[in-house]
């Protein structure tokens, strides 16, 4: 089992950075002209960066599209962290469960 959790780590370095490189250069490029008006706190990006890093690529991505989908017209607002912990029904073939879609 260890084995599996190493080689999964190997394999999610190289798009977590590269999210993480693409986050971060959202935010100080296009962030800047679209205006800084997330309706959440900590902002989108900085939830989807903080997510990727917490929990990796595959499911902070997901958590992230989540956060993004709930920031429409009609959606949520106010304070909402990254969770600690993984849902227990999220499963690398069910991406959609990693995020809270409503």
């Amino acid at each position: 089992m260890k084995l599996l959790h190493w080689i999964g780590r190997i394999l999610d370095f190289p798009f977590r950075w590269s999210a993480i490189g693409l986050i971060t250069l959202y935010r100080y490029t296009l962030s800047a002209f679209m205006g800084r008006t997330c309706r959440h706190a900590p902002s989108c990006s900085e939830f989807t960066l903080l997510a990727i890093k917490q929990h990796g690529f595959w499911p902070g991505g997901w958590m992230g599209a989540a956060r993004i989908y709930r920031c429409r017209p009609g959606g949520t607002d106010g304070f909402d962290p990254v969770p600690d912990n993984l849902p227990k029904k999220a499963k690398w073939y069910a991406p959609w469960r990693f995020g809270r879609w409503k």
